[in-house]
């Protein structure tokens, strides 16, 4: 016997497909956003959405489950992970002294990623609050083109640097839930 769990999908319009395209909360009716800013806004959302739909319906143990080892990774060390990125992201914006990192040293995100509910709850509330205040310090740069903090970085560059690192996560997600309970789907 093997302690894999069989691959499974709710969906069943399409076999490989995480929700039926109706009950996608992803999927929306009319046209595409206008302008640049607006779709890199919602390439942006349906990532961390899908990031979250990824972890929906796990508990603390599954969450925190490792994949394989010496891999650190778990869904629960992800979503600490992009909190913790989200912060870090305001640091280019400024010339300030950086914002001390949510868990403490490298690689704190993942370590700390333990099954125990109350760390769940955390993770949560870090990312909601560090998205929060990363999207309200990017609202004071409505034009793409400006540069800011001490390396002037583009706020095109970053908007697109934050969508490639939900995008990557979201494809080691896919594999992280697949293995904690067999679940597959885009």
């Amino acid at each position: 016997m093997s302690d894999r769990p069989a691959r499974w999908t709710q969906a069943t319009v399409y076999p490989d497909m995480w929700a039926d395209p109706d009950d996608d909360p992803r999927n929306s009716e009319g046209p595409d956003p206008e302008g640049e800013l607006a779709t890199l806004l919602d390439y942006l959302t349906n990532y961390r959405l899908t990031l979250r739909m990824k972890c929906a319906g796990l508990n603390a143990e599954q969450l925190a489950r490792r994949s394989v080892p010496p891999s650190t990774m778990s869904l629960l060390g992800l979503v600490r992970h992009l909190a913790e990125v989200e912060r870090d992201w305001r640091n280019w914006l400024t010339d300030a002294d950086p914002l001390p990192k949510l868990y403490g040293k490298r690689d704190a995100d993942f370590d700390g990623a333990v099954a125990e509910q109350a760390v769940v709850d955390a993770a949560y509330a870090d990312l909601e609050r560090e998205q929060a205040a990363t999207d309200a310090a990017l609202a004071e740069f409505p034009d793409l083109g400006e540069r800011a903090g001490k390396d002037g970085v583009s706020i095109r560059s970053l908007m697109v640097h934050r969508i490639e690192e939900y995008a990557r996560h979201c494809g080691q997600a896919d594999l992280l839930r697949e293995c904690v309970d067999g679940r597959v789907g885009q």
